[in-house]
């Protein structure tokens, strides 16, 4: 079974008096374990799709699937919950609180789940934070930390929940070229040692190449499809139209 699966989705929202069509009948679905890059350029939906699969937005018209279960007419309260306890979020800006501590930011998703007590709260903070190499800056603030170490530090904070996905829009467009190279070899290497999904909105060609699959859209239509065989894309085809899920599966 598929870890998500997308039917038929499409997004309109207006801009001013214009509607605009950011995705256009959608059909896609990927297993657990995926390092999978959505790819395109600026305005191509690409963001769209990955806040759709994370539950922050909605399709106009279409079906959404999370580990089997339709999560599209849920309501705001059940999808608030849903992300809570199985999606992180990585996003290019890190997204931190600036008052609060490096295991405080961490710290702060846990405190939507109220059955985690201070001490689970604590060992997961410790045990994700050395995980990122920042055990020693546990204390320090946002401002007190490197470009790198903020994304590092919301690396950890996305992990802390034990989520299925990991959703990460342009986790590198504010980093430098060595350090984001380094972000991206520590989250394939937890990708590879937890089996954590991981999904990115993205067109720097660095995530695209470290990816093991790659969507590519383009208009708001799904332009590409392939699969990294051996450390070669092999499988690159086009969607069909009015596909199945499993037809166009990644």
């Amino acid at each position: 079974m598929s870890l998500v699966r997308v039917e038929g989705v499409t997004k309109e929202y207006m801009l001013g008096e214009q509607k605009v069509v950011a995705l256009r009948d959608i059909t896609l679905a990927f297993d657990e374990g995926v390092f999978l890059a959505i790819a395109g350029p600026s305005g191509s939906g690409k963001t769209t799709l990955l806040n759709i699969i994370g539950c922050i937005d909605t399709p106009t018209t279409g079906r959404v699937f999370i580990d089997g279960r339709e999560v599209t007419g849920l309501s705001g309260d059940a999808l608030a919950d849903l992300r809570a306890r199985t999606t992180g979020f990585i996003f290019q800006t890190f997204n931190l609180f600036p008052v609060l501590s490096a295991a405080e930011n961490v710290e702060y998703p846990l405190l939507q789940l109220p059955e985690l007590a201070l001490k689970e709260r604590r060992k997961r903070v410790r045990r994700y934070l050395a995980m990122v190499g920042l055990e020693k800056y546990a204390d320090h603030t946002p401002n007190q930390l490197s470009g790198g170490q903020r994304q590092r530090v919301a690396i950890a904070r996305a992990l802390a929940i034990h989520p299925r996905i990991v959703l990460a829009d342009e986790p590198t467009a504010n980093l430098d070229s060595k350090t984001g190279e380094g972000i991206l070899l520590l989250m394939k290497d937890i990708n590879r040692q937890l089996g954590t999904t991981f999904i990115f909105s993205t067109h720097d060609r660095k995530v695209m190449s470290m990816a093991d699959r790659l969507v590519r859209i383009e208009d708001g239509h799904l332009a590409m499809l392939a699969v990294r065989v051996n450390s070669k894309w092999q499988g690159v085809r086009t969607p069909r139209a009015h596909a199945t899920p499993q037809e166009n599966r990644v």
